[in-house]
């Protein structure tokens, strides 16, 4: 009976869940990992889980993959009278979650962090399916501190990371990162040209995110308000976000200075990030993948309004290295204009800036993340 179970397996195509989401820096790091299987295991079955009305039902299937949306939300912390109906979905997401695992049958679960990933992984730890978690983050998220006394490999970004997981469970991967980004297929100079830029001067890139970062469109602003933006020798590129860009754009209808352009969006990343010669940003797990493996210098100002405060530790393990330049959210209408002129008109300040942050790039995180997973399927094939 063994080795039949075993020539079964063999003989359909590997099945792969994989939860988690709610934000680019879970979605991206999960798709990246998807794509990976498929590299390594053609043929494989993949089936996305993310919560419903959130980012990566609309995300994952345009990249072409499935999902099942399941009712879980977070739980609202400073109006606790609203938590019945969190709870009611928790439960209904639970039994959804048991059921999925039940008629999908994966060789694997795979959690990247987000509301969904609890009740799936949880499904699949009860189940007896191995499971994976990747954290992106040096402070590992809640979710994902219960699930790892049952999970059987933990693949993490930052050193550490025993302060939140069993030690003999961590595999060091880094964090998977969009391929586009890493290939731009141009040098800076014809970079700065393509975004209308003078090629032979330096380039900051603020970027908040898609909605924008309030704290860091109020530095820009006060800049270009007392004229300093128009006095320096550099070009900005700043995007503003959907959620700041009327206010923005009415601030700045008259003062806007030349060397300065503002957007909303900014779509083509890859080209944004070639033609940076700093890089003004929060500090996300990805954006920071991102920034390793690029090399760019930067300022990072993380947000406080993220669980566990977990930008203030990723923007910290890099500012002690020397890697990055850090600026609380507090201070950085106040401080954050002048690190930014500070570093950017001092070539070496900005080439060990980039020489400290390329060291602590991990390469080809996806590949690795999967091999992690082969190497545990086999182990557990040859275990029984």
């Amino acid at each position: 009976m063994k080795n039949d179970n075993k020539a079964g397996r063999q003989a359909r195509a590997l099945r792969v869940l994989i939860s988690g989401g709610g934000t680019g820096g879970h979605i991206f790091p999960a798709l990246s990992i998807a794509d990976a299987v498929e590299r390594e295991f053609p043929g494989a079955e993949i089936l996305f889980v993310g919560a419903e009305n959130r980012m990566e039902m609309q995300r994952v299937p345009a990249a072409g993959y499935d999902i099942v949306g399941l009712p879980v939300c977070g739980f609202d912390r400073n109006r606790l009278w609203r938590n019945f109906g969190v709870i009611v979905k928790l439960f209904k997401s639970m039994r959804m979650a048991r059921r999925i695992v039940r008629d999908f049958k994966p060789d694997v679960a795979v959690g990247v962090g987000g509301y969904a990933s609890g009740p799936t992984l949880k499904a699949a730890q009860r189940a007896g399916v191995p499971t994976v978690i990747q954290e992106q983050n040096s402070y590992a998220g809640v979710t994902n501190k219960l699930l790892a006394s049952r999970a059987d490999r933990i693949c993490v970004a930052y050193p550490g990371m025993e302060k939140f997981f069993p030690a003999e469970k961590i595999v060091m991967t880094g964090n998977p990162v969009r391929k586009a980004i890493l290939e731009p297929g141009m040098t800076r100079q014809e970079a700065k040209a393509k975004l209308g830029f003078d090629p032979d001067m330096p380039l900051v890139l603020v970027v908040g995110g898609s909605l924008g970062a309030r704290t860091l469109n109020n530095a820009m602003l006060k800049a270009i308000d007392s004229g300093e933006a128009a006095k320096v020798s550099f070009g900005i590129m700043w995007q503003c976000g959907s959620r700041d860009r009327a206010r923005c754009e009415e601030a700045v209808r008259d003062t806007l200075p030349d060397n300065v352009r503002l957007s909303e969006f900014i779509s083509d990343m890859a080209t944004a990030y070639c033609a940076a010669d700093l890089v003004v940003s929060r500090a996300g797990a990805g954006t920071i993948s991102e920034l390793e493996l690029l090399g760019k210098p930067a300022v990072l100002v993380p947000s406080p309004n993220v669980a566990e405060d977990h930008q203030r530790h990723n923007a910290q393990a890099l500012a002690e290295r020397g890697a990055a330049a850090m600026v609380l959210d507090i201070d950085a209408e106040a401080q954050l204009w002048r690190n930014i002129c500070t570093i950017v008109e001092n070539p070496e300040t900005l080439r060990l800036l980039s020489e400290n942050i390329s060291a602590l790039a991990l390469r080809d995180s996806d590949r690795q993340i999967v091999n992690t997973i082969a190497g545990l399927l086999k182990n557990r094939e040859m275990n029984q």
